[in-house]
């Protein structure tokens, strides 16, 4: 495999969000601005059914398809806004997560098609809620996939360092401008790119890594990469000896 390309020593430690649950008025204003084009699209698709007298079942089952495919649309998006909420304040469960685990279980479910994957994972325990971290590592994951070229490139690693438990995804992309970095983890902003399928996710997933990170008193640090593509470390607390009974 190739060598790890290296990344531009222009990285950014991921402050509070702007806009978050905690300020519930401009937060619901995202929420409805997103729900909105989806809601307009099904009652625009249904009225051009429902003012055509020789739809047939044919065209009906088309339209189906597509009211179907916005209704997804709205529920990738509730399930995101549920998930950002639960992973405001502390874990609701804590127990020793080894890191390198949920990374591998997170890879095998994800499908890479056409991109080279490298892949180092070294036990990095940390204290946590399992659930939520398996989130955090889902999202950088599919992140770094739809955020990539064709038969680009991931990379997934663990580690233990310096008393910190490390998680890093990095991926081949697009550039992104270093001033881009810090609004890439505010809720619904998406980076505007020729990526593979940028317009496939809600613009959540990397303010739910924010808010789990947060919630864990883990540090997220993300980084522009020299030839395009982001490198994000998440760095949480290590448990040097593993004990089931230590609590956070």
């Amino acid at each position: 495999m190739r060598a790890a390309e290296p990344a531009v020593p222009r990285d950014a430690p991921v402050g509070a969000s702007v806009a978050t649950i905690e300020q519930p008025e401009r937060f619901a204003a995202y929420v409805a601005h997103e729900l909105r084009t989806p809601l307009a699209t099904q009652r625009a698709l249904l009225e051009l059914a429902l003012s055509d007298p020789d739809a047939d079942l044919a065209s009906w089952r088309e339209i189906g398809e597509d009211v179907l495919g916005a209704c997804l649309q709205q529920e990738r998006l509730v399930e995101a806004c549920l998930a950002l909420a639960r992973s405001r304040g502390r874990p609701q469960r804590c127990e020793p997560v080894n890191l390198a685990l949920i990374a591998t279980e997170t890879l095998r479910a994800h499908d890479l098609g056409d991109l080279e994957s490298a892949v180092a994972l070294e036990p990095a325990w940390t204290n946590g809620d399992a659930d939520l971290l398996e989130r955090l590592a889902a999202n950088l994951v599919s992140n770094a996939i739809r955020h990539n070229i064709v038969r680009g490139r991931i990379e997934v690693a663990s580690r233990t360092e310096s008393g910190r438990a490390h998680v890093t995804v990095a991926n081949t992309g697009p550039l992104v401008p270093a001033a881009e970095l810090q609004r890439l983890f505010q809720p619904f902003q998406r980076f505007n790119s020729n990526s593979r399928s940028s317009s496939d996710g809600v613009g959540l997933g990397l303010a739910i890594v924010r808010a789990i990170a947060d919630a864990h008193d883990a540090t997220v640090t993300a980084q522009a990469r020299t030839g395009g593509g982001l490198r994000i470390d998440v760095a949480f607390p290590a448990l040097l000896f593993v004990d089931s009974g230590q609590r956070c």
